[in-house]
């Protein structure tokens, strides 16, 4: 019998790429998004991850679809580019509706299904956000560092069950629409506040040299994201995390692998003491 996997964020970067090669390797894939459009070889339904009823929706069409869900990957996601204090409200609420109870809502609505079945697989797309802190996305490493913890926490729980939990941990892949739409949603947070000039032009350097180092990696691709989703929902082992792309291992392995004060010199020689602004500099940029 082909196995079912539910996709979110299907329409564009490691979701697209996530249910094309799902659909490739024989399995039945439901293929989720706000807006449908068509995927070959999978079955499109509509899902918003802010809206419970068409989470509930989705399942109950794939359910009807192919009889059963075998896996869930929950890709949708975005992240939030910009200074905290200058950020409003209501889009930090989005910024967590989307990246923690969007998930939280659709695990909840599958969990009565794999219950049933006495198994499944819940994958859940982090970041390299979620084990590292940087300059500039607060918000967004707070909703992956909450994914993580939550989706270590289930991993637990649902063990006895038999249904298994993975992470898996991405870099910045610049093939998507991912920096696409933190750009745009980064553009929308203006301010007369001036104080933070000259740290975010020193931080967006920063990010710029990031950005080009991992264009330069094999593994950054939409594709080879997807291949690592693909072996996480297939491996049967208590295996937690999964880092997919080379370019955040450094990193990776200094939060996980060295002493808090080894780590913290380590992330202050690369993105701390560039950024800081002198008061005289600070002064000067503003009108």
């Amino acid at each position: 019998m082909k196995k079912t996997v539910l996709v979110t964020g299907a329409s564009s970067g490691f979701g697209r790429a996530t249910a094309e090669l799902f659909a490739a390797r024989g399995w039945n894939v439901i293929a989720t998004m706000r807006t449908p459009q068509e995927i070959p070889g999978t079955f499109v339904t509509r899902l918003d991850v802010e809206k419970p009823e068409t989470i509930r929706a989705a399942v109950d069409a794939g359910l009807a679809q192919f009889g059963r869900i075998d896996a869930v990957v929950n890709n949708a996601g975005f992240g939030l580019f910009g200074v905290f204090e200058l950020t409003p409200d209501e889009k930090v609420r989005e910024q967590f509706e989307v990246n923690v109870f969007g998930v939280m809502n659709v695990v909840r609505a599958v969990l009565p299904h794999f219950r049933e079945n006495k198994g499944g697989c819940i994958v859940n797309v982090s970041s390299g956000a979620g084990v590292f802190g940087l300059p500039m996305i607060s918000l967004y490493n707070a909703s992956k560092f909450a994914l993580e913890g939550f989706s270590e926490s289930l991993s637990y729980e649902l063990g006895a069950l038999g249904i298994r939990v993975k992470i898996v941990e991405p870099g910045g892949v610049t093939s998507t629409k991912f920096g696409e739409r933190s750009a745009n949603e980064a553009s929308t947070l203006s301010s007369d506040v001036r104080d933070y000039d000259v740290f975010v032009s020193a931080a967006s350097e920063v990010f710029a040299a990031m950005r080009a180092s991992r264009s330069a990696g094999k593994d950054a691709t939409s594709e080879h994201v997807a291949e690592v989703i693909f072996e996480a929902t297939n491996d049967s082992s208590d295996r937690l995390r999964y880092v997919a792309t080379s370019d955040i291992l450094p990193l990776v392995e200094a939060r996980r692998q060295t002493s808090e004060s080894e780590y913290m010199a380590f992330m202050r020689a690369r993105v701390g003491p560039k950024l800081r602004a002198s008061p005289h500099r600070a002064q000067s940029a503003r009108p």
